[in-house]
């Protein structure tokens, strides 16, 4: 990787270098392409180690469960093997209950014959693996600024008054992509009307590699499994999806009485809550790009869709991005198709677009099931769990479909 070597004309332009971006960028980069990645962050506070965890708050509070799948695509760009260097903790079974009930479902990697259903990591770690291999690769990266323009066919406009020009750009932007916004690509969202609180905690009892979900009529709780540097198991990283009142209420407590809160509704699974770092919340709204391509343009990760955390699948469906617009880029670089060929971010589109909104479709589906509160769905939302929970070859296959491995 070099840093603005004064080029101004690349073949593929990527916008933002987070989890998504600096994947497709190296990816891009190895089938020869040659690609520029814009970051706003500097490349040296990217790839600053992590000071070790031995306490709750020396955790980064966002974490990813990231799937076979989406491992798989780590590893054959080089980066996954730096993330397993890192912190990361990968879970063996999930358990996922009604907190209104009795229904309750249970997976074991066991039963797919695999060791791990997925692995949790900090979001910082895979960014900092994928930079540190970047940096043995043949990007140019401008770092440290931002994009303040982009002008279609005339290319990008940085903070600093750069200019920038490439056959394709890639917005990898996030969900509030400016980039989706200044070429007009329209959206289709709502709003939840829920926060989603973040943060890590110890617990008295081992997670014992195990990813619990509690679901109730105000959004669902998760406690994801997390690893220090010593192997201690007692620490989760939590994500509480609630109704924005009730969100606001649990953030205006004291730490001990949230404390006390999360253990309740938890249900002690994992023994009292010990200790619970600084807290965040942000809102959720579900938000997905009727087109994901225009004219020199594609977009990728939460620039395209974003999704209820409720499964922990938005960093996954990211990667499928990047699997699949590798995949169409190098059948392009083979054909000696330009980047921006129309068929080519067509096919792109076709692709991601339906299972994108599979996804999303079955998240709201399950949001809007638990949290109806009347007796009748009750009843036929748990009676639902156990009958599922009996039926091994359908877990087997939507658990293998989760991970990534239905190939």
């Amino acid at each position: 990787m070099t840093s603005d070597s004064g080029n101004s004309q690349m073949d593929i332009l990527i916008v933002g270098g987070g989890m998504i971006g600096s994947a497709l960028a190296l990816g891009l980069s190895r089938q020869g392409w040659q690609v520029g990645l814009i970051e706003g962050a500097t490349a040296a506070e990217l790839v600053a180690p992590a000071a070790p965890a031995t306490d709750v708050n020396d955790f980064e509070p966002r974490v990813s469960a990231i799937s076979l799948a989406s491992q798989r695509l780590l590893d054959e760009l080089g980066a996954w093997r730096r993330v397993q260097g890192s912190r990361h903790c990968g879970y063996r079974q999930m358990t996922v209950w009604d907190g209104d009930g009795t229904g309750r479902i249970h997976f074991d990697a066991a039963e797919l014959h695999a060791s791990s259903l997925g692995t949790i990591v900090e979001n910082r770690s895979i960014v900092r693996a994928l930079f540190e291999e970047l940096a043995d690769s043949g990007v140019t990266l401008f770092d440290g600024v931002r994009v303040k323009a982009w002008h279609g066919r005339d290319g990008v406009e940085l903070e600093d008054g750069r200019r920038l020009n490439a056959r394709l750009v890639v917005g990898a932007d996030g969900a509030l992509s400016r980039l989706r916004q200044w070429s007009g690509l329209a959206t289709r969202e709502w709003d939840y009307d829920q926060q989603a609180i973040v943060c890590t905690v110890r617990t008295r009892q081992s997670h014992r590699y195990t990813a619990w979900q509690r679901f109730s009529p105000t959004g669902p709780l998760a406690f994801l499994p997390l690893l220090n540097e010593a192997g201690d198991d007692h620490f989760c990283s939590i994500v509480w999806s609630q109704d924005t009142l009730e969100a606001k209420r649990l953030m205006a407590l004291d730490t001990e009485a949230f404390r006390q809160a999360l253990g309740v509704a938890i249900e002690q699974q994992l023994g009292e809550v010990l200790e619970v770092s600084g807290r965040f919340a942000f809102p959720l709204r579900q938000r997905h790009a009727k087109d994901y391509v225009t004219d020199g343009l594609a977009l990728v990760g939460d620039a395209a869709h974003t999704i209820h955390p409720l499964a922990g699948q938005g960093a996954n469906l990211g990667y499928g991005d990047v699997r699949a617009l590798l995949e169409e880029l190098a059948r392009a670089k083979a054909r000696n198709l330009s980047p921006d060929d129309a068929l080519v971010l067509a096919r792109y589109q076709r692709r991601r677009k339906g299972e994108n909104l599979t996804m999303m479709a079955a998240m709201e589906g399950f949001k809007q099931l638990f949290a109806r509160d009347e007796l009748p769905v009750r009843w036929l939302r748990n009676t639902g769990m156990r009958w599922f929970e009996k039926l091994a070859p359908l877990k087997k296959q939507i658990a293998a479909r989760a991970m990534g491995v239905t190939d």
